[in-house]
């Protein structure tokens, strides 16, 4: 018998009509939650028409923004503020106004001008931060053409082009955030989020389901960060991975700045094995401490434009002195879309996709997007959670 796992029966939130930065689609929520109450808070994708920001010639842009909700009911319901947007990109396009000054006061290329995606947040030594897909240039209506290219500026395709394949392509970058909670919490969301790195190479491959494990690990001798990644050419990352379906990996880092630089080492976690994931898989939010060296993950995989994406859990055990391993992987789709509003949208293609998992008692609490347009919140119990995934071997065989 799989574990029981309750889910929303209608959307706990959705678009904003006449809200231009939230109008079409608010999705993929990433939750916290406050370590002073049990109000937990979200920051939410949003996206709607934006023709003020509009190059002539090219299709009405829908950049991507971030929102912010706060649930005092465990999730049960939310009050989104929709008055502004969280975190939004900069849209600038021309080359020299696409930088940002860091957490650290040094100016860096600004790869979330665009839009902001996905997020996820996590706790790392006492502080918050945030990790986003991000893009320069944003997209067009993408649920009717998916050319990432369609609004970005002519001079991406120029010898002029300053940033590489990140412009030329507009790939998925990811960035770091930290966030300074009390701003956060208070709605003061100009002095909320401090720009920190990139934590990919573009020029080696689009990648984004990133974030950190929340604590440092020893890996060859060395107390280092970890990071858990989606390339979408996995064989930049590992040779025999060359032509593969988009697979999980692990970084490693001494510092955050180390990781989209040759300092950072990479090992291959997982690639698809079940029928569920054969288009790709990735991993989902930050992992759950379980015991003294093993994690709880959640990931998702997309099997086609049919099935969709749908989530599972698998369990990691680190060895001594190196990347955590797979030891227990769930063959099951656990977590997929079932109820007639989770099934369509502006996309057809099926989609429960969750960035957030936050421990409440005993009770895990997951927020999720909808057929890429609405939210939902999904719950079970953790115990029985760390107990079915734990009959699965590394191969997904029942033990």
């Amino acid at each position: 018998m799989s574990v029981q796992i309750e889910y929303s029966r209608t959307p706990v939130l959705v678009p904003m009509e006449g809200c231009c930065w939230a109008d079409t689609m608010v999705l993929n929520p990433a939750i916290v939650k406050d370590p002073q109450s049990s109000r937990l808070h979200m920051l939410f994708r949003a996206t709607g028409p934006y023709p003020h920001k509009r190059i002539k010639g090219k299709p009405l842009p829908y950049p991507i923004f971030l929102g912010y909700a706060c649930s005092d009911d465990n999730g049960v319901t939310w009050q989104a503020d929709f008055s502004r947007p969280a975190l939004s990109p900069a849209l600038e396009y021309t080359p020299d106004r696409i930088y940002v000054d860091n957490v650290n006061g040094h100016q860096m290329v600004n790869y979330a001008n665009g839009c902001i995606e996905d997020p996820r947040l996590f706790w790392l030594e006492g502080e918050l931060y945030l990790t986003v897909a991000c893009r320069m240039f944003p997209p067009g209506p993408y649920w009717e053409h998916d050319d990432p290219m369609q609004c970005a500026p002519e001079w991406t395709q120029t010898v002029d082009n300053p940033f590489g394949r990140a412009a030329q392509e507009n790939l998925t970058v990811s960035v770091l955030y930290k966030v300074l909670f009390e701003h956060l919490v208070a709605q003061d969301y100009d002095n909320a989020f401090a720009y920190i790195t990139h934590l990919n190479d573009p020029e080696i491959s689009d990648n984004r389901d990133v974030f950190l494990f929340p604590e440092k690990m020893c890996i060859n001798g060395k107390e280092q960060y970890v990071c858990v990644h989606r390339p979408k050419q996995p064989g930049k990352y590992h040779s025999e991975m060359d032509g593969k379906a988009p697979s999980m990996f692990l970084s490693a880092a001494e510092t955050i700045f180390d990781f989209p630089t040759s300092k950072a080492t990479h090992k291959l976690l997982a690639e698809p094995i079940f029928e569920w994931e054969a288009n790709r898989i990735g991993g989902s939010w930050a992992p759950i401490k379980i015991s003294n060296d093993e994690w709880l993950l959640s990931y998702h995989g997309k099997q086609d434009d049919r099935i969709g994406y749908t989530q599972s859990f698998m369990i990691l055990r680190q060895p001594t002195d190196s990347f955590p391993e797979v030891v227990h992987r769930c063959s099951e789709r656990l977590i997929y879309a079932r109820q007639e509003w989770e099934l369509s949208g502006q996309f057809a293609i099926p989609c429960i996709f969750t960035c957030s998992g936050v421990v409440v008692g005993d009770e895990l609490i997951m927020g999720y997007g909808a057929a890429d347009q609405k939210i939902g919140i999904a719950k079970c119990c953790l115990g029985e959670l760390i107990s079915y995934v734990r009959k699965f071997d590394v191969t997904g065989n029942m033990i």
